[in-house]
């Protein structure tokens, strides 16, 4: 991975310090990230189990609802914050959360591999996928083919969205619906919102509504099928391939300036990037690894819907525009 080394240097320097101190000089590693990565089933409990047995320390797992939740707290906090990790923004919120002057560099970390490629050198990436409409099979027999089809379709086909000021899918349907539809984006949500049978504040309320058929349709990703393959054996659960292409989630983590007094820190997010870690992504929190594996993806994920064309605004394109973008949300949903 390309990190601007030389222009990183003295910050580096700290960094890999901080990876040369030893854990016993502080035996807690607080991580905030958000609820379906902490819950049973997720990434978390093999995660900590995995890392405390490489530390010999304990790690501390605090949850919000979603990935901007996420943010939006630990800027609340400010400086005081007890997040050494922040686990669970993504390319969205990287340009605002750097601005807040709450993460610091990290240290050297393993290759990454994501579409498009990575280089940033204050967040690393540990997982990615693409949303997507999924739909159930028995309720749905025509799902919508594009965007535009889902935004102009049947309004008794409900949909169950997640709200762009506390979810990062949330923000990635906005994102989704702008970078298709551009300054007529009102128009668009306008059309949609007869459709949206409720908005939640993060995925899991979200997938969870759609799972006990409150609706046949939810926003989520094009790797969640995958769960119900693996996990239950069906494929009743597909989503929905759109002809404009489908919006990219990169996930990332990083470390704040609270972590950065912390060695165990740097060597978590070196540890996340490893096979310990990045194993452990593809049937738990159900998205594409984004370092290095030792086992192969289960045959499940070769099923899967593969974007026609990836969509993706620029971090800094995101920072300048979101409070626009979400007023602009707003004031249609709101009416």
């Amino acid at each position: 991975m390309c990190m601007f080394l030389s222009r990183l240097a003295p910050a580096l320097g700290l960094a890999v310090s901080l990876l040369a101190s030893p854990a016993s000089a502080q035996d807690k590693l607080t991580v905030y990230t958000y609820e379906s990565f902490t819950a049973d089933w997720g990434p978390g409990p093999a995660v900590k189990k995995e890392f405390e047995a490489e530390c010999g320390c304990s790690v501390d797992f605090v949850s919000v609802a979603d990935g901007v939740a996420l943010l939006n707290r630990v800027k609340l906090e400010g400086a005081s914050t007890k997040a050494d990790i922040v686990l669970g923004l993504d390319t969205n919120l990287t340009a605002e959360a750097k601005a807040s002057g709450l993460f610091v560099p990290h240290g050297p970390v393993s290759e990454n591999s994501v579409p498009g490629g990575w280089s940033d050198d204050t967040f690393v990436p540990y997982d990615y996928g693409y949303f997507a409409f999924v739909y159930d099979t028995e309720k749905l027999k025509n799902p919508p083919k594009s965007l535009k089809e889902l935004v102009e379709g049947d309004a008794a086909d409900k949909i169950v969205i997640q709200d762009p000021r506390t979810s990062t899918p949330g923000l990635g349907l906005l994102l989704w619906v702008k970078s298709v539809y551009g300054d007529k984006a009102p128009e668009a949500w306008a059309k949609l919102k007869p459709k949206v049978l409720t908005v939640t504040p993060g995925w899991s309320e979200a997938y969870g509504l759609f799972t006990k058929g409150e609706a046949p349709m939810v926003l989520s990703y094009t790797t969640s099928p995958a769960y119900h393959m693996v996990a239950e054996n069906t494929e009743r659960y597909q989503a929905a391939s759109f002809e404009e292409g489908e919006y990219l989630q990169i996930e990332v983590a990083g470390i704040t300036t609270t972590g950065a007094k912390n060695p165990l820190a740097a060597k978590f997010l070196a540890f996340m990037t490893g096979p310990k870690f990045q194993d452990v992504i593809p049937e738990t929190n159900w998205m594409f690894p984004a370092g290095k594996t030792d086992k192969p993806l289960n045959p499940a994920f070769d099923k899967l819907v593969k974007p026609a064309k990836t969509l993706l605004f620029s971090p800094e394109e995101v920072a300048a525009n979101r409070k626009a973008w979400v007023d602009e949300w707003l004031a249609v949903m709101s009416k």
